[in-house]
């Protein structure tokens, strides 16, 4: 299989040398980084912008700000090589500070500028300044370009703004197909699938990204079926778009189907790049399939594809949640660099396997390089406390979430305390929890207060929890099985008839056990 090109390769020049230790990233890798062993001269702005460049490139974003401060000259390009490190870090606050600086330096933002800070506001508290932004662009005469069209479009999908999106389109003076796709993606994401198709039909010219994101666009819509039907109408493809196909499929938890679109994505002779084994090996985790993920995972190294740390975190995931904790583990020592995603990855896999004290131990190895814990670290955490009965343990993480970290706890962390105190026996702790919970519980806390009053015998509790459920119109069978066990347990037997009668008139009734392993999908491959 074709090797693809993706490692990093450092700069030859010969100014550059090894950058000192006390200047290297907190990110755990030891990789060298280029940087220049003399001051440049005060009129050579091109070599300071790419002193910048490459400190950003390599994540040194604090070198490059101290840089960037002692630049006696700057021109545009340096502002915007600063601007792209910040937007790259996800500092929109930064982005912002520095872009008004560099107006009030008296810099006129080219359309690389507008992108970057548009790009930057995305999805944070700054969206707001979209028509802002879009005010400058027109006093700069920037609004006719195809490129600041783009990315002005994307802008108000992202703020919802649909009249502005439409008068955006028609400011730009000569539109491509590039300006036409960006519009059929802006009501993809606004939730206007008839606007987006109808914009498709009438398009003047369609290439392969047009038909890719009228099939990324239904995926975006959950309507993956007509995804397909899209797809399957294309008489082109490339690797993005079967990745976009194959990755719909896992995001709508069709993993079967994903599997069975990449045996078909490689019979059409089309080479799977890096993002397509991370979807692949996603679908080989939601359906449990190891020996599937073991066959992925050979044709990765045979491919000879190097194993970046989205590939390698999709490893990890992978082999955690089909039952190989070890070769997890392997994989996760073995990478010079992790981020968030691949701490989470292994501490979730060590809780689901009951390994809490060394989830517990691999947390505390994750904050002392200095990454900082999101809301699915302590999910993971306090789900490994529950599992290892770590009771305080999981009462000093839950408080530290807010108090250490700055993250409110949500309702799925609420959901695994009242599950530690409720299998540690402490039910009056975790209905006081419940209680004094910020916003209304919902079907997982009370339903893990419930299987706590089961598991303890807490006949008034445990009817007071179901009454909950009840209310949030919850009918799971499980309610009145643990229902009925405790009334049993507690010798009242009219109680425990009523509720065998219940369950019967609402269909409930043991689950037959299931294997993936027996699959179709499965047995192609054994044989």
């Amino acid at each position: 299989m074709r090797r693809l090109e993706g490692t990093l390769l450092l700069t030859t020049c010969r100014q550059f040398c090894t950058i000192p230790t006390a200047m290297l990233n907190t990110h755990g890798s030891n990789q060298a980084i280029p940087f220049f062993n003399r001051s440049p001269t005060s009129d050579n702005i091109v070599l300071w912008n790419k002193m910048i460049a490459e400190y950003v490139r390599y994540d040194q974003l604090r070198v490059a700000q101290k840089l960037f401060d002692e630049m006696p000259v700057k021109d545009v390009v340096s502002w915007n090589t600063m601007l792209s490190g910040l937007q790259k870090a996800k500092n929109p606050h930064g982005v912002n500070k520095c872009f008004l600086q560099m107006r009030r330096d008296g810099f006129q933002p080219n359309e690389y500028t507008i992108s970057i800070v548009l790009s930057a506001f995305l999805g944070t508290e700054f969206d707001v300044l979209v028509s802002q932004i879009h005010a400058v662009v027109v006093r700069l005469a920037l609004n006719s370009t195809v490129f600041v069209g783009s990315a002005l479009l994307k802008g108000y999908a992202n703020v919802g703004d649909r009249v502005a999106l439409v008068r955006v389109f028609d400011e730009i003076s000569a539109k491509d197909v590039s300006s036409w796709n960006a519009l059929v993606s802006s009501y993809m994401e606004l939730g206007c699938t008839l606007e987006a198709q109808r914009v498709f039909d009438g398009m003047p010219e369609r290439n392969t990204v047009s038909w890719t994101s009228l099939v990324n666009g239904y995926i975006r819509n959950k309507r993956v079926s007509k995804a397909r039907a899209v797809f399957n109408k294309m008489r082109e493809t490339n690797v993005v778009s079967w990745t976009v196909m194959i990755s719909g499929y896992v995001k709508n938890q069709k993993f079967v189907d994903a599997l069975q679109l990449f045996l078909l994505m490689l019979k059409s002779g089309t080479l799977p790049n890096h993002f397509t084994f991370s979807c692949v090996l996603d679908a080989c985790a939601g359906c449990s399939s190891l020996i599937l993920g073991q066959q992925v995972h050979s044709s990765i190294v045979k491919s000879g594809m190097p194993e970046d740390v989205t590939l390698s975190t999709s490893l990890i995931d992978m082999y955690a949640k089909c039952g190989n904790i070890d070769a997890a583990f392997f994989i996760f020592g073995s990478m010079p660099k992790k981020n968030l995603v691949t701490w989470n990855s292994i501490i979730g896999g060590y809780a689901r396997h009951g390994f809490a004290t060394r989830a517990l131990e691999t947390f505390d190895r994750m904050t002392k390089c200095c990454v900082r814990p999101d809301e699915v670290t302590f999910t993971n955490v306090l789900s490994a406390c529950g599992h290892g009965g770590m009771v305080e343990e999981g009462r000093t993480l839950f408080n530290s979430m807010n108090a250490k970290f700055g993250i409110q706890p949500q309702v799925e962390h609420y959901a695994c305390m009242v599950d530690l105190y409720g299998k540690a026996g402490e039910l009056e702790e975790a209905e006081k929890l419940i209680q004094g919970m910020p916003f209304q519980p919902d079907v997982v806390v009370w339903g893990a207060l419930l299987g706590a009053c089961g598991l303890h015998s807490s006949l008034e509790l445990g009817e007071f929890a179901a009454n909950e459920l009840d209310k949030l119109k919850s009918d799971h069978p499980a309610i009145y099985s643990t229902l009925s066990r405790i009334h049993g347990e507690k010798g009242v037997w009219n109680s425990v008839l009523e509720l065998r009668h219940t369950m019967k008139d609402k269909g409930g009734q043991k689950q037959n056990a299931g294997s993936w392993v027996e699959s179709p999908l499965a047995l192609r491959y054994k044989n």
